[in-house]
């Protein structure tokens, strides 16, 4: 019981973050916004989070904390690769989650952490831009995607002058190399040098794009513009989105479900969300295709990686699609936890399956500002 009213009282003292839309069909046309909005705060549980919720969220949230190394980073500790840039930005977007901040909040010190750790990653990456550990990688445009989706979150907090300048700098620098190493057909792949393409770092790559503009940080538009036409050039006639325009092969369902956040981000809309014309058509075409495919308790090969984005989706959306979801994966997620708090995520291990569980089951804070309706 304690615990549960350490988290209304979060609830009631920190501010619900919202950021402005990047406009209409991917147009980075209008003010860019320098920080996060404050709006006013609530002394009310979201609907549909319960008590048995909030306790599944405080047990993940403790594992991240108790598993973060001493320089910051957390490791995968699964396979061959650790990825470590992956994993401290999905593990710092997990405790950001519950509305710590690097400056406030119970895990404000184990998320300034993870924001030093990646920053000096950065920093350290010379004149390129690539935001990724030396070692233990694999395919570094993972890292840098996730890194600078991270790094931005922090950059619209509160942070002293010195620490937004540096952040600035480098997602100046970031954004200039995933621009360059776009492929001449609109996407990207697992390196910046490659020039070839594939949906799952190419929706990465967008989302990042997105949280960079969110905070001010300038976008090229035709960057934006080229991304989104890779990806309806990847849609096949059932609806999914396929693995790679150049390769095609069947849909995809967790490139699929990532996809439809994307577009939503863009500015590219279903009918059911206002939208107009083939773009509409397009989107709710994808939407159904995922509505067939995308199930809560279907098991099977990237579920977290799926839910991540099909949880923002169906959050994106709102609605009945929304109130339909949420619970379902809320008790799904709830009954894969383990022991400790942890959950294993698509065998790529504990640190993943926890930083993404504790993010899908705190979307109805509102708290993570790229996921803001």
């Amino acid at each position: 019981m304690r615990r549960l009213k350490r988290n209304i009282l979060i609830l009631a003292v920190v501010p619900v973050l919202v950021m402005a839309p990047w406009g209409d069909r991917g147009s980075l046309s209008g003010p860019h916004p320098s920080r996060a909005i404050a709006a006013a705060p609530s002394r009310m549980l979201p609907r549909m989070m319960t008590t048995e919720t909030i306790k599944a969220i405080d047990k993940g949230l403790e594992y991240l904390k108790r598993t973060q190394r001493s320089d910051g980073s957390w490791y995968s500790g699964y396979g061959y690769y650790n990825y470590p840039s992956v994993m401290t930005s999905l593990a710092g977007l997990g405790l950001m989650s519950s509305g710590s901040t690097p400056e406030t909040g119970p895990y404000y010190k184990q998320v300034k952490k993870a924001m030093m750790y990646i920053l000096r990653l950065a920093e350290s990456s010379g004149k390129g831009g690539l935001i990724c550990a030396p070692s233990g990688e694999g395919r570094s445009m993972y890292g840098h995607g996730f890194s600078m989706l991270f790094l931005a979150q922090c950059y619209g907090m509160d942070l002293n002058k010195d620490l937004s300048k540096r952040i600035r700098v480098v997602l100046d620098k970031a954004v200039a190399l995933t621009a360059k190493s776009q492929s001449t057909k609109g996407g990207w792949i697992y390196t910046p040098t490659q020039n070839s393409d594939e949906g799952s770092v190419t929706v990465t790559q967008l989302q990042a794009l997105r949280a960079c503009r969110n905070v001010g940080i300038k976008v090229p538009a035709s960057t934006i513009t080229r991304a989104v036409k890779y990806l309806k050039l990847c849609q096949n006639a059932d609806g999914g989105i396929c693995y790679s325009a150049r390769s095609r092969g069947s849909s995809r369902p967790p490139i699929s479900a990532a996809a439809i956040t994307c577009f939503y981000a863009a500015g590219v809309y279903d009918r059911r969300s206002g939208g107009l014309g083939k773009e509409a058509e397009m989107v709710e075409q994808l939407v159904k295709y995922c509505k067939r495919t995308v199930g809560v308790n279907r098991s099977g090969g990237h579920y977290y990686y799926t839910h991540f984005y099909y949880a923002q989706a169906m959050y994106q959306r709102g609605g009945a699609d929304w109130e339909n979801y949420y619970p379902q994966i809320r008790d799904r997620l709830m009954r894969l936890q383990n022991v400790d708090g942890s959950w294993m995520g698509d065998s790529v291990g504990t640190t993943y399956g926890t930083a993404i569980a504790t993010v899908i089951l705190q979307l109805p804070y509102g708290y993570l500002p790229v996921c803001q309706r």
